[in-house]
């Protein structure tokens, strides 16, 4: 079969599984740039046997559900090469747009310094703490998990990418106060989908859900740092969270419980929902 005869017959097997039309594509273009292989001039050429075996398996796989960064073991974040797999959520491009605006708000405020320390708090993969330490070196990177297994994989990133991130494991902000650390910026993409709330397969059977569910009403782990965030956080501190695109404002209203001397303001992403909380104390 041709590349492109592959493509095609797989592209209509994912789509009725669910994974969209695009991901019979992506899957190839992934497995022709491991093998330094350039898939649109190859496209109508017969497949490469060890591409095309591979390929095949990975497509039933993608059948039965599973993600496509946990197929290929690794996903593509800010431009950088993470290492995924069951134990860490796949990073997101809303993701993304966190890390971009802490890298904002970073200039804004603490480009005249020499060194910032920065909390990664509940890291999974590692990719923010890393991401932010990998794009401004004045960024002292702590990053904590609760799951030894996540901080493992994080540890691996870390290494591969050549970044300079400490890891500490422990639940929320707990490591750092046992540990009397303290922060001037405080990174958070914690659990925040409800209990209750319906997902696809795709994400609640494969991906963990210590990382995916915040307690009834998504809101558990937001509390907790809130309570705790005076242990920590220095004098002007800045803090930015992800959250669920229906959320902004109770967690409007919830942080300003804790904090009502902040500059607290909820900023939308690319597609025009809620999605990052910045409290700036």
């Amino acid at each position: 079969m041709t590349y492109h005869s592959l493509i095609l017959d797989a592209r209509e097997r994912l789509f009725q599984a669910g994974q969209g039309e695009q991901a019979a594509q992506l899957l190839m273009v992934e497995l022709c740039r491991q093998r330094d292989k350039n898939l649109y001039i190859l496209m109508n050429e017969e497949c490469d046997k060890e591409i095309e075996e591979i390929y095949k398996k990975a497509v039933i796989e993608m059948e039965q559900g599973k993600p496509l960064g946990y197929v290929l073991g690794y996903e593509w974040f800010f431009g950088y090469d993470f290492i995924v797999n069951e134990d860490v959520l796949i990073p997101r491009c809303e993701t993304e747009e966190l890390v971009e605006l802490v890298l904002q708000k970073f200039d804004e405020k603490f480009s005249n310094r020499d060194h910032v320390t920065v909390f990664d708090v509940a890291t999974g993969s590692g990719a923010i703490g890393i991401t932010l330490n990998l794009e401004e070196e004045k960024m002292d990177v702590i990053a904590s998990d609760i799951s030894q297994k996540a901080l493992d994989v994080a540890y691996k990133n870390n290494e591969k990418l050549k970044a300079h991130v400490n890891f500490i494991c422990g639940s929320m902000l707990d490591p750092f106060i046992d540990r009397n650390l303290h922060c001037d910026i405080l990174v958070c993409n914690p659990p925040y989908i409800p209990d209750e709330e319906e997902m696809e397969h795709s994400v609640v059977d494969y991906e963990p859900h210590v990382a995916l569910f915040g307690g009834e009403d998504g809101l558990k782990f937001y509390r907790d740092v809130f309570e705790k965030a005076h242990l920590v956080c220095l004098e002007h501190a800045f803090m930015a969270f992800e959250m669920g695109y229906q959320q902004g404002k109770v967690l409007m209203e919830l942080s300003r419980q804790y904090f009502p001397d902040a500059c607290i303001q909820v900023h939308k992403d690319m597609s025009g929902k809620d999605r990052m909380l910045t409290i700036e104390l």
